[in-house]
């Protein structure tokens, strides 16, 4: 008699089993997914901040607006940059990275502005590079510390207004200007001709008071010697440490440790 042989029993996959595992595959990859992109964010925020420092540029001319191009930037661009920065909360210091010759009176007094909205939430560290003379060291002086390369130029606390007067040569070429006026000052500054004795008598004295501005701003900020600047010259950066328009000489690397620094006093 032959004893039939024990087979193990077939069995069918349920549906349900099958779904199960198709759940938790897709909790694993949903995780890897995570992984990713914390990891992607992480290595962002690095590099964008440098370790909780975020580093904002201001280099060019300075004007009024809200744009950036190879040779200008406007107030509104660095000053929006700077208001951002400061109610970040992944962001801890502030560096302002200048390179500019500087720019007009108002453009430094809108980002003077933004830059102390900055400074009552956390430090702004200015890191000078080639330049940062007269609009753009106005700016320069409200931050907390000043960093400048050995032969960094800056210094040029003044103010310049510069008129053409063209009326000699368009004599030559047979131009005759008419100006139909509504006040005695309205054609102020055209070229077709030199400015009257009362025009230059006004134009120093819309000089003279932004430069008095400018100026004791600049010695209220940094506790400089007028006598030390009122001549407007460029100065070195070394020679700008000796008469206390810069802190401590570094590059962009000392400045972000500084802020680092700076950061860690304020918890």
């Amino acid at each position: 008699m032959e004893i039939p042989a024990i087979y193990p029993a077939m069995t069918i996959p349920s549906p349900l089993s099958h779904r199960a595992g198709m759940k938790w595959l897709l909790i694993i990859l949903a995780g890897l997914l995570l992984v990713i992109v914390v990891f992607a964010v992480v290595f962002f925020f690095m590099a964008n901040t440098h370790a909780g420092v975020k580093v904002i540029r201001m280099e060019g001319t300075l004007s009024t607006g809200d744009f950036s191009t190879a040779d200008s930037v406007g107030s509104e661009y660095v000053g929006n940059q700077l208001r951002e920065a400061a109610d970040d909360p992944t962001v801890n210091a502030i560096v302002l990275r200048v390179d500019s010759p500087g720019g007009t009176p108002a453009a430094a007094e809108e980002i003077i502005g933004d830059m102390e909205y900055a400074k009552t939430k956390k430090p702004v560290v200015v890191s000078m590079g080639d330049m940062a003379t007269s609009a753009a060291y106005y700016v320069s002086a409200h931050a907390n510390k000043i960093y400048a390369d050995p032969d960094t130029l800056t210094g040029a606390v003044g103010v310049i207004w510069i008129f053409t007067d063209m009326s000699g040569a368009l004599n030559q070429e047979g131009y005759n200007i008419t100006d139909v006026k509504s006040g005695a000052f309205k054609d102020m500054g055209t070229t077709s001709r030199a400015l009257s004795p009362s025009e230059q008598v006004y134009a120093q004295q819309i000089v003279n008071e932004s430069f008095n501005r400018f100026i004791n701003d600049v010695m209220t900020q940094r506790m400089i010697a007028r006598s030390d600047i009122d001549d407007g010259r460029v100065i070195r950066g070394e020679d700008a440490l000796k008469l206390n328009l810069v802190d401590q000489l570094g590059n962009l690397n000392d400045a972000i440790a500084g802020a680092q620094q700076l950061a860690e006093q304020r918890k």
